[in-house]
C-alpha cells in the first residue's frame, strides 16, 4: 500500500506538524511547526527505508506553558510539497469531512496523487475535537458520533463518485451535488486511511478503507479489533491493513533510554493536557481535576517503548505479532536525532524478524 511498494509489514512516521510534536512536556524536545523541520524528517524517513509519512490536521491547540499544538501547518498543502521533496514514501495527508466539501477534497487529492506520482493517501477524519470546529462555526453539537460517521460515509461516496464519474448529481442529508464535475480523475485511486476504535468507526474502516489505524487498552483488545476489521472487510470481498501508533525512545542502553523517558515525563504540561481533555467534550473542571492527578507518562500521547536497539526490536516485534498488526506509525521525541539510528540499528532487524 505504501509508496515504495514493499511487501510485508509497513512502517511509517507521524510527522510533527504541530509545535511540540507528540510530547506534552516542558522537558522534551520541542520541534516547531515548520516546513523545514518536517522536510528533513520526511527525507530522513525515506533515506532509512520507511514506507510512508503521514500528517494530522489540527486547527486549535491546547494551551499550557508549551502552547501545545498552538502552531500547526495545514496537512494537504504541506504533504504536496513533501511529495516533491521525496520519491518513494507514501504521502498520506489528513482531511476533515466536516470542513472540506467533497468536491474540493476530490480535486485536492487528485492533484496530490498526480504530484506524488501515485503515492497519495487520504486519511479521512470526521471531527471529534469540538472546540477547533466551534471556533469556525462548523460544529453541530446535535450531531451524534454515529451521525458524524453517516455524514462521513456520504462525503466519501461523493468523493469516490467524483473520482470515477464525469458528472455527479446527488442530494444527500449532508451534501448536495448538481451535475458536479471533477476531472481529471486520478489514474490510481489514492489510498484510503481511517482511524477509529468505536464499533461504527471499525465498520466504516472495513467497508471503505485500505488502512485502518486502531487504538486499544491492551494488546489482546488490539488483536481482537484487528481480527474484526480484517474479517469484516473479507466478508465484503475486500482486503485491509491494520496499523497502530507507537512512540520510540531509543538510546545506547536500556538505562539511558529509560532515563530519557523519565526526564520527559517530569515535564508533563498538565494545563495543556487538561485542554486536550476538555476539547474532547469533557467538562473543564473535570478535565483539570483529572490532569492534576495524571502520571508523567501522559506526556506521551501514545503507547511507547524504551530501550537499546535490540530491546526496541524485541518490543516492536512482540507488539505487532501479538496484536496481529500489518504496520506501525512511529513517533520519536527528537525526530532529527532519533530517525537515523533507528534506521541503522532497529529497522533492518525488524524487517528480518517480521518476514
Amino acid at each position: 500500500m505504501a509508496g515504495n511498494g514493499r511487501a510485508g509489514k509497513e512502517f511509517g512516521v507521524f510527522l510533527p506538524i504541530g509545535n511540540g510534536g507528540w510530547m506534552i512536556s516542558r522537558s522534551a524536545p520541542h520541534p516547531e511547526a515548520t516546513y523545514a523541520y518536517n522536510r528533513r524528517v520526511a527525507r530522513d524517513a525515506e533515506a532509512i527505508g520507511l514506507d510512508f509519512i503521514m500528517s494530522m490536521a489540527k486547527w486549535k491547540g491546547f494551551g499550557g506553558s508549551t502552547d501545545h499544538w498552538g502552531r500547526t501547518l495545514e496537512s494537504m498543502t504541506m504533504m504536496s510539497a513533501l511529495a516533491e521533496a521525496t520519491s518513494t514514501v507514501g504521502i498520506w495527508a489528513t482531511v476533515h469531512a466536516n470542513v472540506f466539501h467533497p468536491a474540493l477534497a476530490a480535486k485536492m487529492f487528485t492533484t496530490l496523487q498526480d504530484v506524488s506520482g501515485g503515492r497519495a493517501g487520504m486519511n479521512i477524519v470526521n471531527g471529534s475535537y469540538a472546540a477547533e470546529f466551534a471556533q469556525m462555526g462548523l460544529w453541530d453539537p446535535a450531531l451524534s458520533h454515529d451521525e458524524r460517521y453517516r455524514m462521513t460515509e456520504e462525503w466519501l461516496i461523493a468523493v469516490l463518485r467524483l473520482w470515477t464519474e464525469d458528472t455527479v448529481t446527488m442530494a444527500g442529508d449532508f451534501f448536495t451535488l448538481q451535475d458536479c464535475e471533477s476531472r481529471p480523475h486520478p489514474a490510481v485511486r489514492p489510498t484510503l486511511i481511517s482511524a477509529g476504535r468505536s464499533e461504527k468507526g471499525r465498520e466504516f474502516q472495513a467497508r471503505y478503507a485500505d488502512g485502518a489505524f486502531l487504538s486499544a487498552d491492551n494488546l489482546d483488545q488490539m488483536r481482537d479489533y484487528s481480527r474484526a476489521v480484517h474479517d469484516r472487510a473479507a466478508d465484503l470481498g475486500r482486503t485491509i491493513k491494520t496499523y497502530s501508533m507507537l512512540t520510540v525512545v531509543l538510546d545506547e542502553t536500556d538505562a539511558a533510554a529509560a532515563a530519557r523517558a523519565a526526564r520527559y515525563a517530569v515535564g508533563l504540561d498538565k494545563v495543556a493536557l487538561a485542554g486536550m481533555r476538555a476539547s474532547w467534550g469533557i467538562p473543564a473542571d473535570a478535565a483539570r481535576a483529572w490532569a492534576e492527578g495524571a502520571p508523567g507518562a501522559e506526556a506521551f500521547q501514545t503507547a511507547y517503548v524504551t530501550g537499546r536497539p535490540e530491546t526496541i526490536t524485541e518490543h516492536i516485534t512482540h507488539i505487532m505479532t501479538a496484536a496481529e498488526l500489518d504496520g506501525l506509525m512511529l513517533i520519536f521525541p527528537d525526530y532529527h536525532a532519533d530517525l537515523p539510528p533507528f534506521g541503522e540499528s532497529v529497522l533492518p532487524a525488524l524487517r528480518r524478524s517480521l518476514t
